[in-house]
């Protein structure tokens, strides 16, 4: 397969998706999904780089970010899904063989913001998935996603950056 490019340092914010492995429904309970953010949470500190929205679907994960200059986004991303998939795997008492200890797909795709308005409608098309796929009527019941921080709810899972 042809190595897929990734535009660094473009002083842009970035849209990025990764799925789990062959599309299975790896987000399937709380504990998961918690435990993705709190990665998440702990890469946006060690690289610095700003979240402005996201959402978590049982079988994949929208970000909108933008990396400080000096990081790769290839490495943020390998190091949140490494991470994440090794502790997942070190707490699950039983793995579905199917997944044969592979938790998410190798690669990640992303796209480059290049206004503030691309920026807004990645973040929106983030809250409004769950939505299209029919997990939710509405935006707001689905609390893994970054909507209910742009509602002035506080009480959040992670709390979003300011788009500059």
């Amino acid at each position: 397969m042809p190595k897929l490019k990734h535009f660094d340092n473009l002083g842009t914010a970035r849209f990025v998706t990764f799925s789990c492995y062959r599309r299975l429904k790896g987000f399937h309970k709380n504990e998961i999904f918690t435990l993705f953010l709190n990665h998440l949470e702990r890469a946006r500190t060690k690289h610095e780089f700003k979240l402005y929205g996201y959402v978590i679907m049982p079988e994949h994960v929208h970000l909108v970010m933008h990396p400080s200059p000096e990081s790769k986004l290839g490495l943020i991303i390998r190091e949140i899904k490494s991470n994440m998939a090794r502790e997942y795997f070190s707490k699950m008492k039983s793995i579905p063989a199917e997944a044969d200890h592979v938790f998410w797909q190798r690669r990640c795709y992303d796209h480059n913001c290049r206004t503030p308005e691309t920026v807004v409608e990645k973040i929106n098309y983030c809250h409004y998935n769950p939505v299209v796929r029919g997990l939710v009527k509405s935006p707001g019941d689905w609390i893994w996603s970054s909507y209910n921080w742009y509602q002035w709810n506080r009480n959040v899972p992670i709390k979003m950056d300011g788009i500059e």
